[in-house]
């Protein structure tokens, strides 16, 4: 039987929920997703660019530059650490309240934390308390974007319809290489700009504060998105049922393990390749090889608007195809790409360099477009906000958190043969994950339960 093409909540009709969103009301929630997701993944970006460049030096006492640049990307993972704990609040009061009040607080959390990056002074400055500073600055950007994230694409999906819920649940999907692109082209114009010493000097600190403008725009935009209409007929739903006794969503979502260990398993892999390929390369090719700092971004940037292609070709192509297939086939060209990107960069030719990361972020894109309504698919309303953040943000720690220090670790004591070893691993991961999930095309997000 085929999908409906038009949410209908289960509710009486007549009543106030049981309306159709206006298309402007989608417009605005789309819009208002995005930018958020842009938002986010501009700040997470710009601290993994100049994590890999300036900020070592800035904030970290010592003389070795390997270990200021791990101490750096350990104190990016620590971000991550903290999302988790973002999606666990975020996801029970988004269950219980709704999804536009977290989508306007994390926002809001998120932006003012990156703000105050670029104002914090440095070690030279105030010892060891700019490096306490720099942490917890951090793990805010990471609690808030643990909730993020969630309400973004859950509100998407939510409102969507049905027939091409991948499609549109791959848009705030895609703020990621959108994020990405923003950040490396504020830092590439800064650095064309301005001379190295005055770059590391004070220009990095323009690149953070670049996050007010976007959160005064983002918070007039979000400002004016409805609730979702799957939410409201839940809620008038509950509303009617008989009193029983309250439960936390996220303790809903672990008694039904398996859908959020499917999508642990399938986010591994695709995770750690997004760092890879986007935070990663940077330290690994300016630190190892002779590469420019600026080229190499340059690469990431394009390479981020070819990952933008796949994630909303993806998403459309799960609409069509079913979710299992339009992830199974990048995830298994991505196991085999892994050596092949680590010898275009030993050859150390800039084009061959964009090669690998270009096709790397493409495929990693036409993963990722279908995970965000498969994601969304996997779990009830009642408690979808808390299972999807549990993946979403749980994955952070096992992956995107350690991702880019273990492949420097890795690489520092035993070669680049251990880093390969740790893609196509993790990749394989991911496919077997995707082999034992169940296709979730084109389910009811009223009914599912």
């Amino acid at each position: 039987m085929g999908s409906p093409t038009v949410i209908e909540p289960a509710v009486p009709p007549g009543s106030p929920v049981s309306d159709q969103p206006s298309k402007s009301s989608f417009k605005r929630v789309l819009t208002g997703s995005m930018a958020g997701a842009v938002l986010e993944w501009y700040d997470f970006a710009i601290y993994g660019i100049l994590a890999a460049t300036v900020l070592g030096p800035l904030f970290f006492p010592g003389e070795d530059g390997i270990t200021k640049l791990l101490l750096a990307l350990a104190t990016q993972g620590l971000g991550f650490v903290a999302r988790p704990l973002g999606g666990v609040v975020f996801g029970h009061l988004g269950d219980k309240y709704g999804r536009k009040p977290m989508l306007v607080t994390t926002f809001i959390l998120l932006g003012t934390a990156t703000a105050a990056i670029g104002l914090l002074p440095t070690y030279d400055q105030i010892g060891i308390w700019a490096t306490v500073l720099l942490v917890v600055l951090r793990m805010i950007q990471g609690f808030a974007l643990g909730g993020e994230f969630g309400a973004a694409v859950l509100l998407v999906s939510e409102y969507g319809e049905p027939k091409r819920r991948g499609f549109w649940a791959s848009w705030p999907q895609a703020g990621a290489p959108m994020g990405t692109v923003l950040a490396t082209v504020v830092v590439s114009v800064l650095a064309f700009f301005l001379a190295d010493d005055a770059f590391d000097q004070w220009g990095w600190r323009v690149a953070f504060l670049f996050a007010i403008p976007l959160l005064i725009v983002g918070f007039w935009v979000r400002r004016g998105v409805e609730e979702s209409p799957v939410f409201k007929a839940a809620q008038e739903q509950a509303a009617r049922a008989p009193q029983v006794e309250e439960r936390s969503s996220i303790l809903e979502a672990l008694s039904r393990p398996r859908a959020v260990l499917t999508g642990l398993g399938m986010r591994l892999g695709e995770n750690i390749a997004f760092y890879v390929y986007t935070v990663f390369v940077i330290a690994y090719a300016t630190t190892y090889f002779d590469f420019h700092r600026g080229d190499v971004i340059m690469a990431v940037t394009f390479a981020s608007l070819f990952q933008f292609v796949g994630m909303i070709g993806g998403g459309a192509w799960s609409d069509r195809v079913g979710r299992r297939t339009a992830m199974l086939v990048p995830a298994v060209i991505l196991v085999v790409w892994a050596p092949v990107f680590f010898w275009l960069v030993q050859l150390e030719s800039l084009p061959m360099l964009w090669l690998g990361v270009c096709v790397g972020a493409f495929f990693h894109g036409m993963l990722a477009g279908p995970e965000a309504a498969w994601i969304t698919e996997l779990f009830p309303t009642r408690y979808r906000y808390a299972g999807s953040s549990l993946v979403f943000q749980g994955s952070s720690i096992i992956a995107g958190a350690p991702a880019p220090f273990i492949a420097v670790w890795l690489i520092d004591n035993y070669g680049v043969g251990m880093v390969v070893g740790y893609l196509v691993v993790t990749m394989s991961i991911t496919v077997i994950a995707l082999l034992l999930s169940r296709e979730t095309k084109g389910v009811d997000l009223d009914e599912i339960a």
